[in-house]
């Protein structure tokens, strides 16, 4: 399905006066399957399957992704009001002010808002926010390969000094998902 809408959207890879730091999150641009592990504060898992897309867009000076759990085409159990689905959007912006990248999450399902600040660290992708609930958010990119990676979702109640894992992906890039 095209649109002019989408056409506007997306771009065909990185802008020029961009070039070299989009790569940091450039590399993820196409089409993942994921496996998702989502724990509880009393210690219960819960795992399922899901989907992750990355595209270009705003002229290639962004990255915009959509995560969607569980994997559209399954019947989605639990509904929206449930809140244990996601179906939702990360739009990464690369700001050459502060060298790093401003994120913003939205999933309208979980009615989930998040800003962070994203960074290189020793070869893996840190982001750093403040959740709705004044706890500390932290998301990681881990074991990062050309055809997979480990995703960490956690969250500290006391400035950092412990964080509590709530969410794990491991995701494995679709074999017919272009890289960029």
């Amino acid at each position: 399905m095209t649109s002019p809408f989408l056409d506007a959207l997306g771009a065909d890879g990185p802008s020029a006066d961009r070039a070299g730091k989009m790569d940091l999150y450039g590399r993820f641009i196409g089409s993942w399957d994921i496996d998702v592990r989502q724990f509880s504060e009393d210690g219960k898992e819960r795992r399922r399957a899901g989907e992750w897309h990355f595209g270009w867009a705003l002229e290639g000076r962004a990255i915009q992704d959509v995560w969607i759990v569980p994997p559209r085409g399954e019947l989605r159990h639990g509904d929206a009001a449930a809140r244990v689905n996601s179906y939702g959007t990360t739009l990464r912006v690369y700001d050459p002010d502060i060298d790093a990248w401003r994120i913003q999450w939205t999933d309208p399902v979980t009615r989930t808002f998040l800003q962070m600040i994203g960074r290189e660290e020793s070869g893996e992708i840190v982001q750093l926010g403040t959740r709705p609930d004044g706890q500390l958010a932290r998301w990681s990119f881990r074991d990062i390969t050309p055809d997979s990676f480990f995703w960490r979702g956690e969250v500290s109640a006391d400035d950092g000094k412990r964080w509590r894992v709530v969410t794990e992906f491991t995701a494995r890039r679709r074999p017919s998902s272009a890289r960029a």
